[in-house]
């Protein structure tokens, strides 16, 4: 094995304030969901691939916009929930159930790879 090898890299501890387990998450370009609360350290062990049931709103950047399976669902930082279709985000993951335009749901996302 490479001298230089550190993880695998599936799971990450990142620091992140104020985060409970099951949250999603995004530090830059990095996605996830926390496996863990933010500890006393202020890290936050994240899971960034795999399929989770979260919170989704059926918006876009136009206003209301039903989730259909496949969307492309986005991390907006500030937002409540941080998880829509407004494309301003970050890629977060696609949509793998449906939901009503303007309606928050919880739906199976599942995590974009990059």
């Amino acid at each position: 094995m490479a001298k230089n090898f550190v993880q695998a890299g599936d799971i990450l501890d990142l620091e992140i304030a104020d985060i409970s387990s099951g949250d999603p998450v995004c530090v830059g370009e990095i996605v996830g969901v926390a496996l863990t609360d933010t500890d006393a350290d202020g890290k936050v062990r994240v899971k960034r691939s795999g399929v989770f049931e979260l919170s989704v709103k059926a918006v876009d950047s136009s206003g209301n916009s039903p989730v259909a399976v496949g969307d492309a669902i986005y991390y907006v930082d500030g937002d409540d929930p941080p998880l829509s279709k407004k494309d301003s985000g970050v890629l977060f993951g696609y949509a793998l159930e449906t939901i009503t335009g303007g309606q928050t749901a919880t739906i199976q996302v599942a995590l974009a790879l990059k």
